[in-house]
């Protein structure tokens, strides 16, 4: 039974619909005798929240999209004893609220949550900092840096692939060179994206659905970039079954990563640009216990 707990969201998004809001705390309120609600206005506070007050809690909410995630699990990944922690969709893509099989209605997102269902995942590291759903270098960062804010705000989602084709378009190769479990990797590519979690700008990516209790990263090396990569990594593919079909792709499944590159790189951890190579990832097996949903709930509608 959870006693107490804390439900952060990111106030300074501009995107918090007071309504929804409610509705929210509506649902998850009468669960428990306590529940602080913060709300966050400048970037770092999430962080700091849960890293001075997580310990206190049985489990947290976390009401926001995959930037105010990972900022959270900054703060909670530290701690010795961690609460529970639960994500509602309220972002751009959501795609770690995607990978632990939460509904995109956010309403369904909540009623999910009271049902309190759980599973205990994987964190990834890089150069002392975690994420939850990726690591990238090259053309994926470069996506990230192109989105104008303005674009995001009005059309969504939609400005990830607008800015996708456009950095596609422009993508330059670089030199790097890997060390992982099995080996070395060398040579050129425009991209270098290590998962833990299973989706990219709302697509499922056609890694294992256990990806997330593996213990391993799943790294893919793009050595050119073109509308034919997009079709591979984005179109459907059976969970697990997949090989890649271009030879312009490397797979490789890890425990630990070592990215090198001619020259510092930045790097995009679930959507934030603080990072620069070179990097060092590894995996944490069974960091931290999160709310889950039904495995099809994740194709429910989005809240837009």
């Amino acid at each position: 039974m959870y006693d107490k707990g804390l439900f952060i969201y990111n106030g300074n998004a501009g995107s918090v619909d007071e309504g929804q809001l409610g509705m929210v705390l509506g649902i998850l309120s009468p669960e428990l005798p306590e529940l602080n609600v913060r709300r966050t206005s400048k970037p770092g506070e999430a962080k700091q929240l849960c890293r001075d007050l997580g310990e206190q809690y049985d489990v947290v909410y976390i009401f926001g999209g995959d930037g105010t995630v990972h900022e959270c699990i900054n703060g909670l990944a530290d701690l010795e004893h961690p609460p529970v922690i639960g994500v509602l969709p309220g972002g751009t893509c959501n795609d770690f609220s995607r990978a632990l099989f939460m509904p995109q209605q956010l309403q369904r997102a909540a009623e999910a949550l009271i049902l309190r269902h759980t599973r205990t995942l994987d964190i990834g590291t890089a150069n002392g900092h975690y994420f939850t759903n990726f690591y990238g270098i090259g053309l994926i960062s470069e996506t990230s840096q192109n989105i104008n804010a303005d674009m995001k705000g009005a059309f969504g989602k939609l400005s990830y692939f607008l800015s996708t084709l456009q950095t596609v378009r422009t993508a330059q190769q670089f030199r790097f060179q890997l060390e992982h479990d099995d080996g070395e990797l060398s040579g050129e590519a425009v991209m270098i994206y290590a998962a833990n979690g299973r989706y990219l700008g709302t697509n499922p990516l056609p890694f294992h659905d256990k990806s997330l209790q593996d213990g391993l990263l799943d790294v893919l090396v793009i050595r050119e970039a073109g509308l034919p990569l997009l079709r591979e990594l984005l179109s459907r593919k059976v969970p697990g079954e997949w090989a890649p079909q271009n030879d312009n792709i490397q797979y490789i499944r890890t425990s630990r990563l070592h990215v090198i590159t001619d020259k510092p790189m930045a790097a995009d951890t679930d959507g934030e640009i603080y990072l620069q190579t070179p990097g060092k990832l590894g995996v944490l097996p069974g960091k931290l216990t999160f709310l889950v949903g039904e495995p099809e709930d994740v194709t429910s509608s989005s809240n837009g």
